[in-house]
């Protein structure tokens, strides 16, 4: 089944988002919640299937001018290995090739997939309101 890689959130409804997005979170955004992010990101890139399912995605957040953050990348389990989450980050760097940052925080085994496109471990810090994963 070919899969098709576009900017645009026309016609994605949430229950295009269906599957196992957030896989291994304890209290993962709904659909409908997560259409909510999409919207709200500064740039996304979806992975749709021909009937339109959404099978990946990746988020930036920015000031339009220098900085990027890149908060979320997911494909669903059954297609990963695929390639599709190295070509959303490709995808996306290219959306993002005239900032001068472009930060990503993860966890430590996957930061060699990171690696690939230019990016190097660094020292974060973050803070998480467990209660409120859901979005909700």
């Amino acid at each position: 089944m070919p899969i098709t890689y576009t900017d645009s959130l026309d016609a994605v409804r949430a229950d295009h988002l269906r599957g196992g997005f957030f896989d291994g979170w304890p209290d993962p955004p709904s659909p409908q919640t997560h259409l909510r992010i999409l919207h709200g990101s500064a740039h996304v890139v979806l992975a749709r299937t021909e009937s339109g399912q959404v099978i990946g995605f990746i988020t930036a957040i920015s000031d339009g001018v220098l900085t990027a953050y890149i908060p979320l990348l997911e494909v669903l389990p059954a297609y990963r290995g695929q390639g599709v989450g190295a070509a959303l980050v490709k995808r996306m760097l290219d959306k993002l090739h005239t900032r001068y940052m472009i930060d990503v925080v993860c966890d430590a085994d996957v930061q060699p997939f990171y690696a690939r496109f230019g990016f190097a471990p660094y020292t974060a810090a973050i803070r998480r309101n467990y209660d409120r994963q859901s979005g909700q």
